[in-house]
C-alpha cells in the first residue's frame, strides 16, 4: 500500500475532535486510509442495505456498541445519523469516536454543519499526487501522466486505466447521479459531462455549455453543481480586489482527476495526446490539482484563485497565505523562456508585489529547477518543493 500524506492530519485530528470527517471523490483512497491508519477501530458500511436499514431504523441500537469509537463508511446514505452521532459524543465528552467518510461533498456538509458544527474536523482526500508515487513513476512520459490519472486502483492492482476510468465513470452515473437527482435523460448527461472535459482550464461559460448541450441554462447550472457535489469537476474562483480594474468574476473548469477527463475527451492510449490540441490544458489542470492535493492532503481548505482582467492579463494559480498572494504560471514548455515571467511580473507591478525575495514560481515541463528574477522555476514533478517554500514564507 502506498502512503497517503494525508495520515499525519488524520491522527492528530482524531486525537483533536470527537469526529473525524473525511470527504472526497469514490476511490480516492478514503478507505483504505482510515482502516489502515485505525486497524483496531470497528468498521461499517452504510453501502450494505442491511447495516443502512439498521441504522435508519435504529440509530441508537446501531450507535451503541461502538461506544469507544467506530468507522463509518459513506455516511451520506444515512445523513440523520449525525444528529444520533452529536447526542452520544455530547455525552461522551471526549476526543477519537467516530470517523466518518462520504464522497458526496454537499450532502455531506449539509448534515455535519447541522449537527456536527465545532465537534468534528473535515479533510478531503483527492487521488493520488505526483509526490505520494513511487519514484519509478515519476519516470514516465508526460503522455503517460495525463492518460492514467491518479485513482489509486490504477496503481495498486496495475489494471489498465481506459478499463478503470470506464468503469468508474458508468459506476459514477449508476451509484450517484440516480441517487443524487432525477437525471431523465442520461445520455444527455453524459454529453454534458464530456463537454465539460472539453473545456477543462477555460473560463467557466453556462450558457455556452448549455446551448451545445441542449439543454437550458438552469440545467447546465443544476448539473455543475452536481458535479461539484460528486468531486468529478473544480471551479477554481477568481482572485479580484477592488483596484479599479475590470476583473473576470466567473471560475475556471477543472477535473478532480485529469485520466478521467482525458478519457472524457476519447484518449485511449497515451500516444493519442502526443498532438492532441488539448493536451497543454490537461497538463495545467492536473498540475492545478496537485497544487490543491498540496493543500487538502497537508488538512488545510482550498487557498487557490486564478487571475485574469478584461485586457486578457492572466496567471494560472494565485496561491494566498495571510496578506501576501504567490503568483503562479503553468507551463506544458520543456524549455524556461523569460516571457514565462511576463504574466507574473504585471500581476505584482498590479498589485504591489508581496514579497520581495519570493515573486512567485513557474512550473514547467522541463529538467532542471532553479532560481531567476525573485522566480521559482520548477520542473513539474518537483511542485511540492515550490509549495513548501511558499509556505514557509
Amino acid at each position: 500500500m502506498i502512503d497517503r500524506t494525508l495520515t499525519a492530519s488524520l491522527k492528530k485530528s482524531f486525537e483533536q475532535y470527537p469526529v473525524v470527517t473525511l470527504t472526497g471523490p469514490r476511490q480516492s483512497g478514503k478507505t483504505t486510509l482510515v482502516r489502515s491508519s485505525f486497524p483496531d477501530l470497528p468498521y461499517k458500511n452504510l453501502e450494505d442495505p442491511s447495516v443502512r436499514e439498521f441504522a435508519r431504523e435504529d440509530p441508537v441500537g446501531f450507535l451503541s456498541p461502538y461506544r469507544d469509537g467506530v468507522i463509518i463508511d459513506e455516511i451520506q446514505n444515512v445523513p440523520e445519523l449525525t444528529s444520533w452521532i452529536q447526542v452520544t459524543v455530547d455525552e461522551a465528552r471526549r476526543n477519537g469516536l467516530y470517523i466518518l467518510t462520504g464522497s458526496r461533498q454537499f450532502e455531506i456538509m449539509e448534515a455535519v454543519s447541522q449537527s456536527l458544527a465545532g465537534r468534528t474536523a473535515v479533510l478531503r482526500l483527492l487521488p493520488f499526487s505526483i509526490g505520494e508515487l513511487p519514484s519509478e513513476n515519476k519516470l514516465q512520459s508526460i503522455n503517460k501522466w495525463l492518460y492514467t490519472g491518479f485513482f489509486p486502483r490504477i496503481y495498486d492492482q496495475h489494471i489498465e486505466p481506459y478499463r478503470v476510468l470506464s468503469d468508474y465513470f458508468a459506476t459514477y452515473i449508476e451509484r450517484d447521479i440516480r441517487k443524487i437527482v432525477n437525471v431523465r435523460n442520461i445520455s444527455l448527461f453524459e454529453k454534458f459531462v464530456k463537454l465539460c472535459a472539453g473545456r477543462v482550464g477555460q473560463i467557466l461559460n453556462l450558457s455556452s455549455l448549455a446551448n451545445d448541450a441542449g439543454i437550458n441554462h438552469v440545467t447546465a447550472r443544476d448539473w455543475i453543481t452536481l458535479l461539484e457535489a460528486s468531486y468529478t469537476i473544480f471551479l477554481l474562483p477568481p482572485y479580484y480586489r477592488n483596484i479599479g480594474k475590470r476583473l473576470i468574476k466567473s471560475p475556471k473548469l477543472y477535473f478532480y482527476d485529469t485520466g478521467l477527463a482525458s478519457h472524457l475527451i476519447g484518449i485511449e492510449k497515451p500516444d493519442h495526446l502526443e498532438n492532441h490540441p488539448l493536451k497543454g490544458s490537461l497538463f495545467e489542470n492536473m498540475m492545478v490539482m496537485e497544487i490543491l492535493k498540496h493543500r487538502y492532503h497537508s488538512g488545510k481548505r482550498s487557498n487557490l484563485n486564478f487571475f485574469r482582467d478584461a485586457k486578457g492579463h492572466e496567471v494560472d494559480v494565485i496561491y494566498s497565505l495571510g496578506n501576501t498572494s504567490f503568483p503562479i504560471e503553468i507551463k506544458m514548455g520543456e524549455t524556461f523562456r523569460t516571457e514565462f515571467m511576463k504574466q507574473l511580473n504585471y500581476f505584482n507591478d498590479l498589485f504591489g508585489c508581496m514579497d520581495k525575495d519570493m515573486k512567485g514560481g513557474i512550473i514547467y515541463n522541463g529538467r532542471e529547477s532553479y532560481r531567476r528574477g525573485g522566480f521559482e522555476i520548477v520542473k513539474y514533478i518537483e511542485t511540492k518543493r515550490l509549495l513548501q517554500k511558499m509556505d514557509l514564507r
